[in-house]
């Protein structure tokens, strides 16, 4: 009978570590798939290095680089680049942000790579 609990208890115990890991493994692949947005598909190559310049000069260089270059890049990628925008200007002016976040969560749905993101920053701009 002790042998019976004994092993009960060892197999709720491998259960339970397998379950754990798998929770630890999920979470680590939506972090991992957050931190990717320069990896996402729809900004032309020639567009990378102005895009990481733009970047350097802060939210007045995104706004710049958005006004120049948006008709050029496509979802997920301008997604991405327009929140990335939001968190940069949100200090300097709220309402551009949550004007821009409001344009981006009407474009995008459940299905992009982009909705992880938007859901985590949805709280702050709305």
């Amino acid at each position: 009978m002790i042998i019976a609990v004994l092993y009960g208890g060892w197999e709720l115990f491998l259960y339970w570590e397998k379950v754990k890991n798998e929770d630890e493994t999920k979470q680590k692949q939506e972090e991992a798939a957050a931190v990717m947005g320069d990896t996402l598909p729809g900004l032309p190559n020639k567009l990378d290095a102005s895009l990481q310049a733009a970047r350097k000069q802060g939210a007045a260089g995104l706004r710049n680089w958005l006004k120049t270059y948006a008709q050029s890049v496509e979802d997920p990628r301008k997604a991405w680049i327009e929140l990335d925008y939001c968190v940069a200007v949100f200090r300097e002016d709220p309402s551009e942000a949550r004007r821009v976040f409001a344009a981006v969560k009407g474009r995008i749905g459940p299905a992009s790579p982009v909705w992880p993101r938007m859901k985590q920053l949805e709280k702050t701009y709305e």
